[in-house]
C-alpha cells in the first residue's frame, strides 16, 4: 500500500512503543499518519480532520476501540476501521465487525500483514453493492424469517468479512452462499465450493492448498488448490466442522494472512478471497468438546447467518412444491401431459402437515419421485400417502400388515411395533430409509442424519447396505 491510494491513517494505541512502531510502519509505506494514545484524543482528531483509515487497539485505559469505531462511523461513515486485539478480546472484535469494522488483527502484529489488510479493507470500502444491484437468491419463499435472512445476507455481501452459515441440512446453505457472492463486488470472479467431509482426509490439504512437484508420490507437477482457484472471488468451505484438527492451524493462517503454502513448498502464495463456511452442527459446541479450534471459530464467525427450517416457514411449501413440480414435469413429461397435472388442495395440505426433517432438499426429492411415478393424474392426497409408504416399505422388513394405511394415517410403525427392536437394527433401518429418501445421495443423506460423510460410509460398510450413487 502506498500513499497514492490512501492518504491518511489515524493510529490509536495507549502503549507508546506499539504506537510509535505502527506510526513508523505506515510512514515508511507512504501514508500520512496521526497517532493518539487514548479514546479521548482519538475522538478529537476525528472531529478535526478526515481520515481514510483508523487502526485502533480495543483495550485502552479511558475506553475501548469500539467507542473509537462508533465515533468514526458517526463522524465519517466512509472511513475504514481495523481493530487490534489480544486473543482474549477476539469475541469483541468479531462483534465490532458486525457493527461496521472491516477487519481485525490479533497481537502480536505482523507489519506485512497489517499493510495487506489495510490495502484490502480500503479497496472494499470504496466498492459496496447497492440495493438496486441485489441479485435473485434462488431461495423460494416470502416468510418473514426467510426475508430477514436474505436482507442480512445482502448487507453482509457489502463487507469483505468472512461468513459462517449454521443451519439444518437441506435448508439451502449453498444457495445462500452463492447469493452473497453474486451480491458482492466479487460476482464476476470465481465461486469455488469444497465439501470438507467429501474429500478423504489424506487428500484434503492438497485439495485446499495445492501441492508442489514431488510433494508426495505421484505429484509430478504443481497443482493449484481451491484457495488459489478462488483468487479474486469466494471460496465456500462446506461442512467446515469436518475439517481435521491438524489442518485447522493452516486454515487459520490462510484466513488471517490471506496467503497459503502449497504442500511440499516453502514459499507463500497470496490469495484475495472471501471465505464463506457452512455447517449443520454447532461449531461452538465442537469448540467446547475440543473438536474445533476456538481461534478458527472466531475468525469464521464474523458474520453469522442461519436459514429457517422448512417446518418454521410452512407457508412457503405450496410455492416450493409448485416450483419443483414444474421443474421435474419438464424433465419427464410432454407439454400436453404437463398441462393436465395439478397439485390438489388436499395434496398441498398433506405437504404442509409433514415435518420435513430433511427440509427443502427432502421436499425436492419427494416431488421428483411423486411427479415421476404418478403418471398423468393430478397430485392428490393418495399420491402423497402412497409415495411416503412406498419409501418406507422399500427399506423395511416385510410384515403381514405392510399394506398402505388409510389416507391420513401415520406412515411409520407405531412405538409399540418398534419396541424391543435392537438399537443397531433401528439405526440400520434409519440409515437405509434416509438413503432411499435421498435417492441414494450419500452427501445429502449424511446431512439429513446429522453425521459426517465419512461416518455414513462406515455405517454403510458396517451394515452391509447395498452400494449407492455417491455425490
Amino acid at each position: 500500500m502506498t500513499g497514492e491510494s490512501v492518504s491518511s491513517v489515524l493510529v490509536v494505541d495507549d502503549e507508546p512503543g506499539i504506537r510509535t512502531a505502527l506510526r513508523a510502519n505506515f510512514l515508511r509505506h507512504g501514508w500520512k499518519v496521526e497517532a493518539a494514545g487514548s479514546v479521548r484524543e482519538a475522538v478529537r482528531y476525528l472531529e478535526c480532520r478526515e481520515f481514510d483509515l483508523v487502526v485502533t487497539d480495543i483495550r485502552m485505559p479511558d475506553g475501548t476501540g469500539l467507542e473509537v469505531m462508533r465515533s468514526t462511523r458517526q463522524i465519517s461513515s466512509s472511513t475504514a476501521v481495523i481493530l487490534l486485539t489480544a486473543y482474549g478480546s477476539v469475541p469483541d472484535a468479531v462483534s465490532a465487525m458486525r457493527d461496521g469494522a472491516l477487519d481485525y488483527l490479533t497481537k502480536p502484529i505482523s507489519f506485512d500483514q497489517l499493510q495487506r489488510t489495510a490495502a484490502r479493507v480500503m479497496h472494499r470500502a470504496l466498492r459496496k453493492p447497492s440495493r438496486e444491484s441485489q441479485p435473485e437468491s434462488g431461495i423460494i419463499g416470502q416468510s418473514p424469517l426467510l426475508q430477514r435472512t436474505l436482507e442480512r445476507a445482502f448487507a453482509a455481501a457489502g463487507a469483505n468479512a468472512d461468513v459462517l452459515i449454521e443451519a439444518e441440512s437441506g435448508t439451502g446453505k449453498e444457495l445462500l452462499a452463492r447469493f452473497i457472492h453474486q451480491a458482492s463486488d466479487r460476482s464476476g470472479k470465481p465461486f469455488v465450493a469444497v465439501n470438507c467431509a467429501a474429500v478423504p482426509e489424506s487428500l484434503l490439504e492438497s485439495e485446499l492448498f495445492g501441492h508442489g512437484r514431488g510433494a508426495f508420490t505421484g505429484a509430478v507437477g504443481v497443482k493449484q488448490g481451491k484457495f488459489e482457484q478462488a483468487h479474486g472471488g469466494t471460496i465456500l468451505l462446506d461442512e467446515i466442522g469436518e475439517m481435521p484438527l491438524h489442518l485447522q492451524p493452516k486454515l487459520l493462517r490462510a484466513l488471517q494472512e490471506r496467503e497459503i503454502e502449497r504442500l511440499g513448498e516453502a514459499r507463500s502464495v497470496p490469495v484475495d478471497i472471501r471465505v464463506i463456511a457452512t455447517t449443520n452442527v454447532s461449531l461452538a459446541a465442537l469448540v467446547e468438546r475440543g473438536q474445533f479450534r476456538g481461534d478458527l471459530y472466531y475468525r469464521l464467525n464474523v458474520i453469522p447467518l442461519t436459514l429457517p427450517p422448512l417446518r418454521e416457514r410452512k407457508g412457503d411449501i405450496p410455492a416450493l412444491a409448485q416450483y419443483f413440480a414444474e421443474k421435474y414435469m419438464a424433465q419427464v413429461r410432454t407439454p400436453d401431459e404437463r398441462q393436465t397435472r395439478r397439485l390438489r388442495a388436499e395434496f398441498l395440505d398433506r405437504l404442509q402437515t409433514h415435518s420435513w426433517p430433511g427440509n427443502v432438499r427432502e421436499l425436492a426429492n419427494f416431488m421428483r419421485r411423486v411427479v415421476t411415478l404418478s403418471g398423468t393424474q393430478d397430485l392428490d392426497a393418495d399420491c402423497f400417502d402412497r409415495e411416503f409408504q412406498i419409501a418406507y416399505q422399500a427399506t423395511s422388513k416385510p410384515t403381514a400388515s405392510s399394506a398402505c394405511p388409510p389416507s391420513g394415517q401415520p406412515l411409520v410403525p407405531s412405538p409399540a411395533a418398534l419396541a424391543g427392536t435392537p438399537i443397531r437394527e433401528l439405526e440400520r433401518m434409519h440409515v437405509e430409509n434416509t438413503l432411499a429418501l435421498t435417492d441414494g445421495n450419500r452427501t445429502h443423506a449424511a446431512e439429513m442424519l446429522g453425521i459426517s460423510l465419512r461416518t455414513l460410509r462406515n455405517r454403510i460398510r458396517e451394515y452391509g447396505l447395498p452400494p449407492r450413487r455417491t455425490a
